[in-house]
């Protein structure tokens, strides 16, 4: 198979076309130009999107991780030549599945191509698995090493051991593994499934005598149980006899009870007769309880009215006045006192006195006697008179002051405003008194009319008592009404719960109530119904297992079967282990032909220093180099060399594996000098005359080296 070209919208690769040559095909180009991108490409498009792979902490899965960049559905087209025919190979996004529509055409004629589908695409273009493609003819520098596959195991385990990669001898052994496995494999083997059968066999004959054994002693106890019932029955049937008994008795005594009630029925109408109807009795009585209530409410307001409010005592200077003269004399004093404390009148009569004793004494000193004495006493007089005026204002006013207990006039002007106070509250309270007064009279004039119209002369308390006393009887006679109505439905109902019952079958000994017998007959079905069910199930599991002569002579049928598998199985093993040996002896015969071709290319691609190879069954290698006395591990080499030495092996698996598939190597030699890259080149060259090459790399020495 050789590539044309492919275009891709895969990863950062949007829309993009690589186009190769036939031959070796060197593509360099720098990091993160999408070179890994175009191999996993090639993959997806050959072998198909694992879209179950699910991404975790350290990977991501490739359906997210080639995800476009740009949103776009993945998509991508392959151009190829495949024995000789053009063929183009298309896969596509379908609804949410990553290329899940696959297509396969002619490119000239567009006819499809029906032996290529999505499932088989890669295997039948490359003739191997999409393992071990990965394993021969892709290789990366991750993963140069070859590492252990079932699938490449296989064809190499061929390969070495035979010559021959039909797998025929591989075919044969699976074929008698397969057979063993048939007869003898965990429980799913004939042999296993024969002693299963034998021991179900066995199971099912035990198991019929234990349930034959079980039946037995369940029927036993059974008969146990009807006998214990039929007692409870008769016992029952005896406890109902004597419960009739006791129901006629029962009836008897609710017809006399009745009949009782029907004479006291008709002593109460009787006293009824006369009296007024129940409704008119009741209506009075109401009547009358309300004008009580109403009597009783008026009374006790009348009782807890307060008295008529007392006038307030006017103040001690004002008596008995009224309010208007007490303010006129109140002024007249406070106007009198102003005037005594301001008025001066013995000033006039000092300074006449003063010139009267200022003249007598002149005229005693003139020696006028006469005139002089006469002036003196005058002013004498004069001055007492003075003195006197002087005192009776002082008297007048200290009187004032006592008569309103205050020298300040405000003082009097407030005690006359509490006054008026006082005598406004006092005014509104007997006029809230004379209304609350007048209104209760209103009502008890009311209820004095009312009550002569409903008790005449007499005593409220003593008309209601004979009225209570009439509706008593009434009540009476309805009390005797509803006895009288539920003896006699007492007396039907007992009439007709009273039934004739038979005598018991047998003489009863049992001393149970009826609740202990109901319980007792409960729990006895119920024990009846449980022995009858476990009766019935091992009757049916009985006639489940089958006959037990029939089941004996499949037993022995079984063990038959099962010696001829013991010898079939004899007989596989010695084969399979016949054909092991013969494989050990061909191992022994037959070169490995991988080896010796690895050997070969490891020998051109060191340049002759490493000439011995050998590859063990884990697909391990060890080397040595010519003047090396023993073979080492590639853990012993270098990092180049080791490159080498896996290359050397995934060249020559490769060429025997994948012949007709293109080799692809993405920067597989970036760790190989100078010398010993040529020496690469120079076998992939070789290698391309036959197959398409196609190497990926980061760095320009390939390219260098073959211009």
């Amino acid at each position: 198979m050789r590539i044309y070209k492919m275009t891709a919208t895969f990863g950062k690769l949007e829309h993009e076309t690589l186009t190769l040559e036939p031959g070796l095909n060197i593509l360099q180009a720098p990091n993160e130009w999408g070179k890994s991108t175009w191999c996993a490409f090639l993959i997806a498009m050959l072998y198909g999107l694992d879209t179950r792979a699910k991404s975790t902490k350290t990977s991501l899965a490739d359906k997210e991780r080639y995800a476009p960049w740009s949103g776009s559905p993945m998509a991508g087209r392959i151009d190829l030549n495949w024995n000789g025919r053009d063929i183009t190979i298309e896969r596509k996004t379908r609804g949410r599945i990553p290329m899940g529509d696959f297509r396969a055409y002619e490119t000239a004629t567009g006819l499809d191509v029906p032996e290529l589908t999505a499932q088989n695409c890669g295997q039948t273009l490359l003739g191997v698995e999409q393992s071990v493609f990965r394993r021969a003819g892709f290789i990366k520098l991750t993963d140069m090493p070859v590492t252990q596959d079932d699938a490449l195991r296989r064809r190499l385990n061929d390969l070495v051991t035979t010559g021959d990669e039909s797998g025929d001898g591989e075919r044969l052994a699976r074929e008698l593994r397969e057979l063993k496995n048939r007869c003898r494999y965990n429980r799913s083997g004939l042999i296993p499934q024969a002693e299963e059968e034998r021991a179900a066999l066995e199971g099912k004959l035990l198991e019929l005598g234990d349930l034959e054994t079980q039946s037995r002693k369940l029927k036993a106890r059974l008969g146990e149980v009807n006998g214990w019932l039929r007692q409870l029955e008769n016992h029952r049937t005896a406890l109902d006899y004597a419960a009739a008994e006791d129901d006629a008795q029962r009836v008897a005594e609710s017809r006399e009870s009745w009949e009782q009630a029907e004479a006291h029925l008709a002593e109460t109408e009787a006293a009824c007769a006369k009296l007024p109807t129940r409704e008119e009795t009741e209506r009075k009585l109401k009547e009358l309880r309300a004008f009580r209530e109403q009597w009783n409410a008026a009374r006790m307001e009348d009782e807890l009215l307060p008295d008529a409010p007392q006038p307030p005592e006017p103040p001690a200077p004002f008596g008995n006045m009224d309010m208007e003269h007490g303010a006129e004399m109140l002024r007249q004093d406070a106007a009198r006192l102003v005037h005594v404390r301001t008025a001066r009148p013995q000033l006039p009569f000092f300074l006449l006195a003063a010139l009267c004793l200022i003249g007598g004494i002149a005229l005693l000193v003139m020696k006028e006697y006469l005139f002089g004495g006469t002036a003196v006493f005058a002013a004498v007089l004069l001055l007492i008179f003075g003195f006197g005026r002087k005192n009776a204002l002082r008297r007048e006013g200290k009187a004032l002051e006592e008569k309103y207990g205050s020298p300040d006039p405000a003082d009097w002007e407030a005690a006359l405003d509490s006054w008026r106070q006082d005598r406004k509250a006092y005014e509104a309270a007997l006029l809230d008194h004379r209304v609350s007064r007048g209104d209760l009279d209103i009502r008890m004039t009311f209820l004095k009319k009312q009550r002569a119209s409903l008790c005449g002369e007499q005593d409220p308390e003593t008309v209601t008592a004979i009225w209570q006393q009439m509706m008593d009887k009434w009540e009476d006679y309805y009390a005797a009404c509803r006895e009288a109505q539920r003896a006699e439905k007492f007396l039907k109902t007992l009439q007709s719960m009273a039934k004739a019952v038979e005598k018991p079958a047998f003489p009863d000994e049992l001393t149970y109530s009826n609740t202990d017998t109901a319980r007792l007959v409960s729990d006895a079905l119920a024990e009846q119904q449980r022995l009858l069910g476990r009766i019935g199930q091992y009757r049916g599991r009985m006639d489940a297992l089958g006959d037990a002569g029939n089941l004996e002579k499949e037993l022995l049928r079984v063990n038959g079967r099962i010696q001829r598998l013991e010898q079939t199985y004899e007989a596989l093993t010695l084969a399979l282990d016949t054909l092991g040996q013969a494989k050990k002896e061909l191992q022994r015969r037959f070169a490995p032909r991988i080896s010796r071709r690895a050997q070969e290319l490891l020998k051109r691609l060191t340049r002759g220093r490493y000439d011995r190879l050998t590859l063990g069954e884990d697909l391990s290698l060890h080397a040595g180099a010519g003047e090396e006395g023993i073979l080492r591990e590639a853990l012993w080499r270098s990092d180049g060399t080791i490159d080498q030495l896996y290359l050397a092996l995934r060249l020559a698996v490769a060429e025997e594996l994948t012949p007709n598939a293109p080799l692809v190597l993405d920067d597989a030699l970036v760790r190989f000098d100078d010398d010993r890259l040529r020496a690469a080149l120079e076998v992939l060259g070789e290698m391309a005359k036959e197959k398409q090459v196609i190497l990926f790399t980061c760095q320009g020495r390939e390219k260098g080296i073959t211009q």
